[in-house]
């Protein structure tokens, strides 16, 4: 029977974001049938307090990425 499972990550840890899902891909019994996600609009990030650092050089924040794994236990 097909499930699904969700991983979550910034746009700036891609990386650690296919880490998980390859490891987690890698555990036995584990048959993947399709992988898709998405990744939101970047929105402006808010202005620091005098003082503070800005949160990027562009002045937008990360955004969230999202994918999910249609997958079978084997």
């Amino acid at each position: 029977m097909p499930q699904i499972k969700f991983f979550k990550g910034a746009e700036s840890d891609l990386a650690g974001l296919e880490r998980k899902m390859n490891t987690w891909m890698m555990e036995p019994g584990i048959r993947v049938l399709q992988v898709f996600g998405n990744i939101a609009p970047q929105t402006i990030a808010p202005q620091p307090k005098a003082g503070g650092a800005l949160v990027t050089q562009s002045g937008y924040g990360d955004s969230d990425v999202l994918v999910a794994v249609l997958y079978e236990k084997v």
